[in-house]
């Protein structure tokens, strides 16, 4: 509320009331109360209890002194109004009850004589509908205004809560193109430096099979580079990532194996249940399981074979590899494991990874039933 508006309100607003209603005995006075009124209403917002108690006390004051002939607690409007915004409302409920029945006490058996009980009911009554008006009015208001705080503390809140979610959503899509990047770089270098190894050895004596070798690489090469050149894409233009299929869906796991077996490695890739109850989002991440896997295995394992077995159900999807190499009994729990654990995790499953039957095994679990 403006802090001019009370006192210039209740400055007019008095002797306009009290020549309406008859209660102007003496123009001085009424002059008098409506000065001093606008003038404890300027104090009103600091002190408001304070300036309510004067107030009333003022206006009875003139009434028992027959210097106004109308008003028990109307004149003191603005003082409950700004008691009441600034949080008082008992207070000037019980300030303003006592006043009226000051007045009807006053009234009714003190001025018996000047006025009759019907007089004193009309007017003792107005006053009492007055407060309970303004009362009902000031208190609508600040409900009002409450409600328009709150409501923008909300938004401002809800705004917050949509600023976090997107730095969430950004930092979730910016650890899922580093566990891609990591997986496409991982398996390039590791099958591409297989074959090198074989072109150098077969270089002088098999120049045929070093070719085939350098051709193989190269296809890997080129199959990464498309795959990078779309995380990349991602990066610079925040679209969705455009990879080349089948590279990482499960039609890619033919390639996936392929350019494992001409690595050396013996693969085998056995499937059971239908690839059609699968969501995207889960075979991505069964491929991404299986490169990971088979990289390993490429990269450190020192295995001949390597056995991939997968298994769909309407409900999950089960990820099996299995390798033939000497198996650590301490498993380092590096990037790559902890990429595919991540991956698996974020889709609602779970991942283990260590010695297994005759070497090293890699199991995921992934359900999908929600997710349709």
């Amino acid at each position: 509320m403006n802090r001019y508006l009370a006192p210039a309100l209740t400055l007019v607003g008095v002797p306009a009331g009290l020549a309406v209603t008859g209660g102007n005995q003496q123009t001085v006075m009424t002059l008098a109360l409506a000065g001093w009124l606008a003038l404890a209403a300027c104090f009103a917002p600091r002190f408001p209890r304070t300036v309510l108690v004067l107030s009333l006390s003022f206006v009875i004051g003139l009434r028992g002194s027959n210097l106004v002939d109308a008003g028990w607690v109307w004149p003191a409007t603005a003082a409950f109004v700004v008691a009441v915004l600034a949080g008082h409302l008992r207070f000037a409920i019980a300030a303003g009850g006592l006043a009226l029945l000051y007045g009807a006490g006053w009234d009714g058996f003190v001025m018996m004589e000047e006025h009759s009980v019907d007089w004193t009911l009309a007017h003792v009554g107005g006053d009492a509908l007055w407060l309970a008006a303004v009362l009902a009015a000031a208190t609508a208001y600040l409900s009002t205004r409450r409600w328009q705080h709150e409501m923008s503390l909300r938004q401002v809140q809800d705004q917050h809560e949509r600023e976090l979610e997107a730095r969430r959503r950004r930092a979730e899509e910016r650890v899922g193109i580093a566990r891609d990047l990591h997986d496409v770089v991982s398996h390039t270098l590791a099958v591409v430096g297989v074959h090198l190894n074989v072109a150098l050895d077969a270089f002088d004596t098999d120049p045929e099979e070093a070719r085939s070798s350098l051709r193989l690489a190269q296809d890997v090469r080129g199959q990464a580079m498309t795959d990078l050149k779309s995380l990349v894409d991602v990066l610079r233009d925040g679209a969705a990532p455009i990879v080349a299929e089948p590279t990482d869906g499960l039609g890619g796991l033919d390639r996936l194996a392929e350019q494992v077996r001409a690595a050396g490695l013996t693969v085998s890739v056995t499937e059971f249940g239908e690839r059609s109850d699968v969501p995207a989002a889960v075979a991505t991440a069964i491929y991404r399981v299986v490169q990971e896997s088979l990289t390993n295995t490429v990269r450190h394992a020192g295995a001949s074979r390597v056995v991939v077995t997968l298994r769909y159900t309407p409900t999950s999807a089960v990820v099996d590899v299995q390798d033939d190499g000497p198996a650590s009994a301490a498993v380092v729990d590096g990037n790559g494991i902890a990429g595919m654990r991540e991956r698996v995790a974020a889709l609602g499953g779970a991942l283990t990874a260590g010695p297994g039957k005759t070497g090293f095994s890699v199991r995921a679990t992934i359900p999908y039933l929600e997710r349709e």
